[in-house]
């Protein structure tokens, strides 16, 4: 699908009260990463270029986050309605005051809804009846305080009624509101200057805009998703249970791409992990961001990677903590209770069990004894150790760096 003339709003401004945390809510991470960054990932997927989000004063976090794509802030937290409107200005400096062809509007909080989902919205946008909105709608297990659909025989969506303003006919209807829209760029600002707040809560809704196309005479429809992509995020369990739903694919996917898990529930994938071929995990292994392994690897019970580098025919673990900047070269063995960081084994390197490394390289075949440690910190500044190739470090030893150990 051709997304060149295609504008993003991601609406992130909520602090997420029922979190309970001072992190603004959509910078909770998700499989190693904040969700907003997820919601990002998958407009840039699509090759949407021109992305806009919708802040509160202060979240430098999150214009941190989604960087170099510019943020708009909505001053008072007055509706969803507001937020959107807060977008414009931005988004017309981007465009040199030309409307976008589409807006998608997405929710910062709602990271699971997939690149598919929102083509077929753009699609649907894009069909021969060219309606104003494409609402995104699913069937939750309990529609509960859900908006619901309301739509015409000729699948036309005529309203979006609030839960708790539906009649008991409407709140029988299956089919809720997912949040997202994709509206006709040539029609949405005006749309958004129109919405009022004559309701209990005295806020601008997004949801109002609904009834003020079919106002106009122009037709509203809906693209129906998966339940499970609707999933949004305003409490901790909320952020578990979605932590639940990724990792479930993130094993599917490790498992299609030639890699045996033997308890897939107890591993743990960062959104980014890279694996080879026949690489086989045993139970309780956690993968953090940054991790990329090589084919035939074997990482044992109870290890954790972040940041590190496995090559090919490597055994790792049980037991093992692999940091940042580690580096495994083919054949090499790190045995139970080893910690590594910011340091190289060369091809054929061990290290059994028992023994920190940090700040090192290990050469070829070099063997380190258990109880070893470098001692890389002296209080101020980290030191290097250098372990040659072939050579041979005895148990209980600490080398106190800057060292070098010669070759054999």
């Amino acid at each position: 699908m051709n997304t060149a003339n295609t504008t993003a709003i991601i609406l992130a401004a909520g602090m997420g009260t029922r979190m309970k945390s001072d992190i603004p809510k959509v910078m909770h991470p998700l499989a190693g990463r904040p969700m907003i960054n997820h919601v990002l990932a998958k407009l840039e997927h699509l090759g949407i270029a021109t992305i806009c989000t919708v802040i509160s004063p202060g979240m430098d976090s999150v214009a941190d986050a989604v960087a170099p794509h510019p943020t708009a802030i909505q001053h008072d937290a007055i509706g969803t309605g507001n937020a959107a409107l807060a977008a414009r200005d931005t988004v017309l400096g981007i465009t040199g005051g030309n409307a976008p062809g589409d807006v998608l509007i997405v929710l910062g909080a709602d990271p699971l809804v997939s690149p598919e989902t929102l083509s077929r919205m753009l699609e649907r946008r894009r069909a021969a009846d060219n309606p104003a909105v494409v609402v995104l709608g699913f069937r939750p297990q309990d529609p509960g305080a859900y908006g619901r659909l309301v739509a015409n025989d000729a699948g036309e969506l005529e309203a979006i009624v609030e839960a708790r303003e539906a009649t008991p006919e409407q709140r029988a209807i299956p089919l809720c509101n997912g949040g997202v829209m994709a509206i006709d760029g040539e029609r949405i600002w005006p749309l958004l200057e129109r919405i009022g707040n004559d309701n209990a809560k005295g806020e601008y809704y997004l949801t109002d805009i609904i009834a003020l196309a079919r106002a106009d005479g122009d037709t509203c429809a809906y693209v129906e998703g998966h339940a499970h992509e609707q999933h949004g995020i305003d409490s901790r369990a909320d952020l578990a249970f979605a932590e639940h739903l990724v990792q479930k694919d993130l094993r599917q996917a490790a498992m299609d791409g030639g890699c045996t898990l033997i308890d897939p529930e107890t591993v743990y994938f960062s959104h980014d992990t890279e694996l080879g071929r026949d690489v086989v995990i045993e139970p309780n292994v956690f993968f953090g961001s940054g991790v990329v392994v090589g084919d035939n690897v074997a990482i044992r019970a109870f290890s954790h990677l972040e940041d590190c580098r496995i090559a090919p025919n490597v055994s790792i673990g049980p037991f093992a903590r692999l940091r940042r900047g580690a580096e495994i070269a083919e054949n090499a063995y790190i045995g139970n209770f080893v910690e590594i960081k910011n340091a190289s084994f060369g091809p054929g390197a061990k290290a059994a069990h028992l023994s920190y490394v940090g700040d090192a390289r290990v050469g070829v075949k070099a063997n380190i004894g258990a109880g070893t440690i470098t001692c890389n910190y002296d209080g101020v500044n980290k030191h290097q150790t250098d372990i040659g190739d072939g050579a041979f470090i005895g148990s209980n030893t600490a080398l106190v760096a800057p060292v070098r150990i010669g070759s054999g």
